[in-house]
């Protein structure tokens, strides 16, 4: 009998469940309660899946599953499927083919009677509406739980053991909290959860919360992208454009060039690099940066490819290195915050 004849009291086959569950709280176990009350099967769709350990993104895939399934018993276990959904920033499009990809590979049937359950909490559930072909199942948002401001004073170091003992997570979430305070990833963390709550109190005098404005250079040439690997407080040893913030008395493209030219010494003149100019898209998602509302204008300059090979580079300024790499070995867990989105957007790839 194949999965998609199989007869059920229950008013759905599957459940899918979306969320990045940073970490895995109460208000996510009652969205999976209710799931496995109305569907035989639960597809848990862990986000924000591949990417390195960051300030908004601190745990793994494997280690939100841990926490999952950890407050489950092993019958319910069995009908509990998680699996990883890889994020698409500024491209719906790719992002619902994901989805769909992702359930496909457990149900092996889209039409198989499938649902989406969630709760309307903020403006990161609007895929409940993505899914027409599916049902849709709306659960009440359990206590307003937010896992923001607990992931926030986490990171910082302002909850105990004890302090966590009354948080409402479950004890899996509990005890793998526990356990991974004493890891050196948590040391990482902690300092970028530092650094940020440093940064942020400096405006805080503001009248009104700032926003910032900065520019990346997508410079590609024979099928290689010049990136440089981080060296400050915020995503260090990960890769990145080359880019920063806009002085006060500087055009976008002049404050591209600027950057690009500090941070990779690239031996290519500005004139050169104008004449590569491709085009400039704006990337505006509000949480990509943790240091407030960032703005940043990415511009793709395409190189002519020649026969000396790849314009030499060096890291300067605030990058420990520059380098040209294969567009083939781009890797998400790697790359910092947004920048592989804009890489995809820019590029069309």
């Amino acid at each position: 009998m194949t999965k998609s004849s199989k007869m059920s009291a229950k008013p759905y086959r599957y459940l899918v469940f979306i969320g990045r569950f940073q970490p895995f709280h109460l208000g996510h176990k009652a969205v999976i309660d209710a799931a496995l009350e109305k569907a035989d099967e639960v597809i848990v769709l862990i986000g924000s899946a591949n990417e390195p350990r960051s300030f908004r993104n601190p745990f793994t895939t494997c280690e939100r599953e841990q926490m999952i399934l950890g407050a489950y018993s092993e019958t319910d276990v069995k009908r509990i499927h998680c699996v990883p959904l890889a994020d698409a920033l500024y491209n719906d499009t790719r992002w619902l083919k994901n989805v769909q990809t992702t359930v496909l590979s457990v149900t092996e049937d889209l039409n198989n009677n499938i649902g989406i359950i969630g709760y309307l909490k903020d403006r990161s559930s609007y895929y409940l509406a993505l899914f027409p072909h599916w049902g849709a199942e709306s659960v009440a948002n359990y206590q307003n739980l937010s896992a923001t401001p607990l992931r926030k004073a986490y990171l910082l170091g302002q909850k105990s053991i004890d302090d966590l003992n009354n948080e409402p997570i479950p004890d899996s979430t509990c005890k793998f909290l526990t356990e991974f305070a004493t890891t050196d990833d948590f040391k990482t963390l902690n300092d970028e959860a530092n650094f940020v709550a440093d940064y942020k109190s400096q405006w805080q005098a503001a009248p009104y919360p700032p926003i910032f404005a900065t520019v990346d250079a997508v410079v590609v040439q024979s099928g290689h992208i010049l990136l440089v690997e981080r060296g400050g407080d915020l995503g260090k040893g990960q890769w990145a454009l080359p880019g920063g913030f806009l002085n006060p008395n500087e055009a976008l493209i002049d404050a591209c060039l600027r950057e690009l030219i500090e941070e990779t010494q690239i031996e290519v003149s500005k004139n050169e690099l104008k004449q590569a100019y491709q085009r400039q898209l704006t990337f505006d998602d509000p949480d990509r940066s943790p240091l407030g509302r960032v703005i940043t204008q990415a511009f793709y300059f395409e190189l002519a490819s020649k026969e000396k090979g790849l314009p030499k580079i060096k890291g300067s300024d605030d990058a420990a290195r520059a380098f040209w790499l294969p567009l083939a070995k781009l890797d998400s867990k790697r790359i910092f915050q947004d920048h592989l989105a804009i890489i995809q957007k820019l590029l069309g790839i």
